[in-house]
């Protein structure tokens, strides 16, 4: 069951890092965001393993980012079992360490496990690390199959999470 979580795309508080890296979770996002726009999950013939209005999102705030001076990357992801960040290897984490070495901020976006994942495979550089999205609860959905190829999701529930404080996390909270 993937985490529900609300998206941002405006994320003043890296206007004043000259270079930010976006590191975008595949799996509960993509879902999140195909449930919220109603659109399909997986478009196999269209995008492959990508979600179209996830995609949308992280070039929105790539565009708006750029449009406030700051420089910005993806981290991308393009085999199946590294979509999910929280269960990164630790290869996957040093390839990370490595790529983010260059930048002065990184946005997760993604649920907590997967900040606190990023945030401790950076914990020798001087990245900043934010989490761009937030958690909003378990959801409950149906997968179902569309002509021609498409996977979409149709929300059944969202179970509330229950949050600890934001003074105890070690990352910031956008």
């Amino acid at each position: 069951m993937p985490i529900y979580l609300k998206e941002k795309s405006e994320f003043p508080e890296l206007e004043r890092f000259k270079s930010v890296l976006i590191v975008p979770c595949r799996f509960c996002p993509a879902a999140s965001m195909a449930v919220r726009r109603d659109k399909p999950y997986f478009e196999f013939l269209r995008r492959f393993l990508k979600t179209g209005s996830y995609e949308n999102l992280i070039d929105t705030i790539k565009s708006n980012l750029a449009k406030k001076g700051v420089k910005s990357g993806v981290f991308k992801s393009r085999l199946i079992h590294q979509f999910v960040i929280c269960m990164w290897t630790s290869r996957r984490r040093k390839t990370l360490l490595k790529h983010a070495r260059k930048y002065e901020a990184v946005v997760v976006l993604g649920c907590e496990a997967a900040v606190q994942t990023i945030h401790d495979a950076l914990e020798t550089t001087s990245c900043k690390v934010f989490q761009g999205m937030s958690s909003e609860g378990v959801m409950t959905i149906k997968p179902s199959l569309e002509f021609p190829s498409n996977i979409s999701l149709k929300l059944d529930k969202i179970i509330p999470l229950v949050h600890q404080s934001k003074n105890s996390l070690p990352w910031v909270t956008l």
